[in-house]
């Protein structure tokens, strides 16, 4: 039971040609970081014919949109500097998206197939926002509840964590955890699991490593860029149920192709 997503990438071919080169020309030049460079030597008689160089494709330009949501935000308790969106996919930008479901507006619903976490709208739509995974957010797929929600966290490691990485008794229980910041691993924000009134220990949280959205990374839950984890909180109210797809059991969810739009601000 995956959620159902349709991308489609072009890309453009880049071709450069040279002209040929005089038979009095040798070839001098030397190969650096995959790169060839040329230069020719002649007699007096004769002027060097100019080297053509490929054109150089620029780097992709995110839209006045993407730059807004993943700007700065100096106003937090830490200020938050601005997403380099050349280090993120643009299909794991915040949007909002068509969404077929049976589950109530307001859900949360985890996709980790496609490292996608949706927000259930009304009329048909969700709140789409791209993840990481780590080891942890594999582990465990059902129904729960937002039990508690946290601006700026503390982290706590786990015991099989900690004895995994002996350096990480310094942030244990036992010593109050490691302090919010910048480099806390939970981020800005974090949105804690239950089942009744078990904690699953699974989270839903923001990360300064925004790189890893859309991969699958060692440690963790679900993480979001803190962006988006801000949005995410100011938008979902504790108790709201969240569906992390996984169980066969569970009604069949999904996005529906080629409907969808920026999206908007929470508030």
């Amino acid at each position: 039971m995956n959620t159902d997503t349709i991308e489609t990438n072009a890309a453009e071919p880049v071709a450069g040609d040279g002209p040929a080169l005089s038979r009095r020309r040798f070839l001098t030049g030397a190969a650096s970081l995959g790169t060839l460079v040329v230069s020719g030597c002649v007699s007096t008689q004769e002027s060097a014919a100019p080297v053509a160089k490929a054109p150089v494709e620029p780097a992709p330009v995110a839209d006045a949109n993407a730059l807004a949501m993943y700007g700065p935000l100096p106003n937090e308790r830490f200020p938050i500097p601005a997403v380099d969106l050349k280090k993120v996919p643009s299909r794991y930008y915040r949007r909002q998206v068509d969404y077929a479901t049976e589950e109530p507006v307001g859900t949360l619903v985890v996709d980790t197939d496609n490292f996608y976490l949706y927000l259930v709208q009304p009329g048909g739509k969700a709140m789409r926002y791209g993840v990481g995974l780590g080891r942890a957010g594999f582990t465990w797929a059902g129904r729960g509840r937002i039990g508690w929600k946290q601006e700026w966290p503390k982290w706590t490691p786990p015991d099989e964590m900690i004895s995994r990485q002996p350096n990480l008794a310094q942030w244990s229980a036992d010593r109050g955890g490691m302090p919010p910041g910048l480099t806390n691993p939970l981020g800005a924000r974090a949105l804690y699991v239950f089942q009744g009134k078990v904690d699953t220990l699974y989270r839903v949280h923001g990360t300064p490593e925004y790189w890893t959205i859309g991969k699958a990374v060692s440690s963790g839950c679900v993480r979001l860029m803190n962006q988006d984890i801000i949005d995410l909180y100011d938008r979902v109210p504790s108790q709201s149920p969240i569906l992390v797809l996984g169980d066969p059991t569970q009604p069949h969810t999904h996005e529906v192709a080629g409907g969808s739009a920026p999206a908007p601000q929470a508030g």
